[in-house]
């Protein structure tokens, strides 16, 4: 192999070891929306050149986590409360038909793992858990279908709308959580008995209430 392919791989390596680091830190809520991302920093942080940074908010960018503006530097992306219900609805049509695409070729090992994500996500200590549990659970039950390009845009809508889950989580309080856990579970229910229309039409609900909810929200905040 010569230098320069090493050289090159290596920067490669480094700018996805970036990206994920970035990416696990925006939806934990440590880099938030509109936060500006300074890449000289992360240069000096990682020991690298800005080369390799740059890469990696592009492969950000790419994924709707960071936006470029001209002379201005990186940010975190934002959504707004328009984009976000847009987005939603969305999900309530894509999701659906993802789910149904995977049902029938989940093995017995991804049940499995459903069922654990789901003990799991009902026994999470705090909400950044059970955010990152959920976020597994519902992004398994659609792995097994055979369409990378609908799974990528699921996969950037639930990254870029990260912030309204946790703050729908704070609406619903630890009291409301159990709402969460009964539709995960006949959800999970529906989804080992391979009955993708009964699967399907609790999806879609559980998306839009959700939705609902957060719409209720913000126009409270803003009628006050």
């Amino acid at each position: 192999m010569s230098e320069r392919k090493q050289k090159t791989d290596a920067s490669t390596t480094m700018s996805m070891s970036i990206a994920s680091d970035i990416r696990a830190a925006v939806l934990a809520g440590e880099l938030t929306p509109g936060q500006r991302i300074r890449q000289e920093q992360l240069a000096e942080r990682y020991g690298t050149s800005r080369i390799p940074v740059r890469e990696a908010l592009r492969i950000l960018e790419r994924d709707g986590l960071v936006v470029f503006v001209p002379n201005n530097g990186a940010w975190i992306a934002e959504v707004d409360m328009a984009e976000c219900v847009e987005i939603y609805k969305i999900r309530e049509r894509l999701e659906p038909l993802a789910l149904s695409e995977s049902i029938p070729r989940m093995t017995p090992e991804t049940l499995a793992q459903l069922e654990k994500l789901y003990k799991d996500c009902e026994a999470a200590p705090d909400t950044e858990t059970f955010l990152r549990l959920d976020r597994e659970f519902h992004l398994l039950t659609y792995s097994c279908a055979k369409a990378p390009m609908l799974l990528g845009m699921i996969e950037r809508f639930w990254s870029t709308t990260q912030h309204y889950r946790r703050t729908y989580s704070g609406i619903l309080g630890e009291q409301g959580q159990w709402i969460i856990h009964a539709e995960h579970g006949l959800l999970l229910s529906a989804i080992s008995r391979k009955d993708c229309e009964e699967a399907e039409n609790l999806l879609r609900a559980h998306i839009r209430k959700t939705r609902t909810k957060l719409e209720e929200a913000y126009c409270s905040i803003d009628g006050q």
